[in-house]
């Protein structure tokens, strides 16, 4: 994975993830019945949490007999690893295409500027910006897929399993952040990933979340811009 990483940057590590994603059900031939099973389990993620997922419970989500359920999978731990390595592996293509879409323009964002202090300042604020609509673009728009993560990452505490696929989605994020910051011309791409990530996942979080005191666009700007205003100052 380590020669694809470096050979296609952001979306080569998004590729060589998806590669690595290892299922434990029984395969199927073609799409069909498993691919419903995985489905619905995902639905019920989402809607119920991880603990309702049951044989029952996924084969009438799916419409299909339980004993579809028991056939491809034979326990739920099987059948949870295999959702959630699905959305790992969906999760890959989305980012890897992101990033294709993407740095292009970033690459013309950095070449324009002169280097200046001016430039810089305005450069810090136009990716603080690109990344404020990101967010609000995932919580509007991926809303249920950031359900399912919150929903995986707490089961992942108990689940050796899962966490195994948590930690190859942090990868996604974090190793291609990385390469955003290296094209930024960060000294510390990798630490400058972990925060940014960090308070990326933590702005889903809170959207997700509402309650009295949910994070407003504009004070998700504001902390991103100055986040991106210490990283272009070190520069």
């Amino acid at each position: 994975m380590n020669r694809v990483m470096a050979q296609e940057g952001a979306a080569g590590i998004a590729a060589a993830v998806a590669e690595s994603v290892q299922y434990q059900g029984r395969k199927a031939s073609r799409r069909g019945r498993r691919q419903d099973i995985l489905d619905a389990a995902m639905r019920i993620v989402v809607r119920d949490g991880v603990r309702a997922v049951r044989h029952r419970a996924v084969a009438a989500e799916a419409g299909v007999p339980l004993s579809a359920t028991t056939y491809y999978f034979k326990d739920i731990d099987d059948l949870l690893t295999d959702t959630f390595a699905q959305y790992v592996e969906r999760s890959a293509a989305f980012m890897g295409n992101l990033w294709v879409r993407n740095e292009g323009l970033l690459r013309e964002m950095v070449a324009y500027g002169d280097g200046s202090p001016e430039s810089r300042s305005q450069l810090a604020d136009d990716i603080a910006r690109l990344t404020a609509d990101y967010v609000q673009r995932q919580l509007t728009n991926r809303r249920e897929h950031l359900m399912a993560e919150q929903a995986f990452r707490q089961e992942a505490l108990l689940n050796p399993r899962l966490a195994e696929l948590v930690r190859s989605h942090q990868q996604i994020l974090l190793q291609g952040t990385g390469q955003f910051f290296q094209v930024l011309g960060s000294r510390e791409p990798q630490q400058d990933a972990k925060v940014l990530t960090a308070i990326i996942s933590r702005m889903e979080y809170q959207g997700l979340l509402g309650g009295a005191e949910p994070l407003t666009a504009e004070e998700m700007l504001e902390i991103l811009k100055r986040y991106m205003h210490l990283v272009l100052a070190s520069v």
